[in-house]
């Protein structure tokens, strides 16, 4: 395939999964039995651990507790795993593509970012802080736009064109990878990002993929998730994506 923006398929060659071997693990993951609660327990636990990723403080069983045994919740607990729970259940049924990421990324920031700021994407520079020093400089702002439309293009392509599991999964992390480094929004792009690669696999495996644990693998592995973004480069002018294959095997780990 031609890409605008994606890494060429050189490094594909180098994804070790077998085909078979994955498939076998796929198959682990069942259809929805009773679908609403099926749906809310797994996406329950996505929300929880992509939450606890960005610093915020839930645990899993609490929030399971209040989805699916209704036990109240102080709101403040609560609210932004709710906001991005509502941004899953709204992908589970929408095409993917650039205007429905933004109407999820406007559920997503619903408390923590002011209405002007919510699914729309940057107009100014944007760093990523750890501590007191810049982890990561992003795209400058008059190239998020011109960037997005390449994302963009080649997201519709692999939408369009029959692929493997394999490639499925290898194709969901390296979106995952490319938009966490356009770094495309003023804020939530972490959960905006670990929601589109669920949503592209959901896309092309069908609903058991809301099942896969890949959230909890992330936040399991957090250092090592952050790690891999890292070495890949600390400015998106001098990304090295033939570092990339670290990070892009963090997904099949996780079935």
């Amino acid at each position: 395939m031609k890409f605008k923006i994606l890494p060429s398929d050189t490094l594909l060659p180098h994804f070790t999964i077998q085909e078979d071997e994955l498939g076998k693990r796929m198959a682990n993951f069942q259809k929805f039995q009773n679908t609403i609660q099926d749906f809310t327990f797994y996406t329950s636990s996505s929300v929880v651990y992509s939450s606890k990723i960005e610093g915020v403080e839930i645990e899993l069983d609490s929030y399971l507790k209040y989805k699916l045994l209704g036990i109240k919740f102080l709101v403040n607990y609560t609210k932004k795993a709710d906001d991005l729970f509502e941004a899953y259940s709204f992908a589970r049924s929408r095409i993917l593509n650039e205007k429905n990421i933004l109407e999820a990324h406007k559920l997503i920031t619903k408390n923590f970012l002011k209405a002007s700021e919510r699914g729309r994407w940057r107009v100014s520079p944007m760093f990523v802080m750890g501590g007191e020093r810049t982890l990561y400089v992003a795209t400058n702002p008059e190239q998020v736009k011109g960037e997005l439309v390449n994302f963009f293009a080649d997201l519709s392509l692999l939408l369009r064109t029959e692929l493997s599991t394999r490639e499925t999964f290898f194709y969901a992390s390296l979106l995952h990878l490319i938009f966490l480094n356009i770094h495309p929004l003023n804020d939530g792009n972490g959960r905006t990002a670990r929601l589109l690669e669920k949503w592209f696999l959901a896309s092309k495996l069908g609903d058991k993929a809301w099942q896969i644990p890949s959230e909890k693998y992330y936040y399991q592995h957090k250092n090592e998730y952050y790690h891999n973004l890292q070495r890949i480069g600390f400015e998106y002018e001098t990304m090295d994506y033939n570092k990339a294959l670290p990070f892009v095997s963090m997904l099949v780990a996780c079935v």
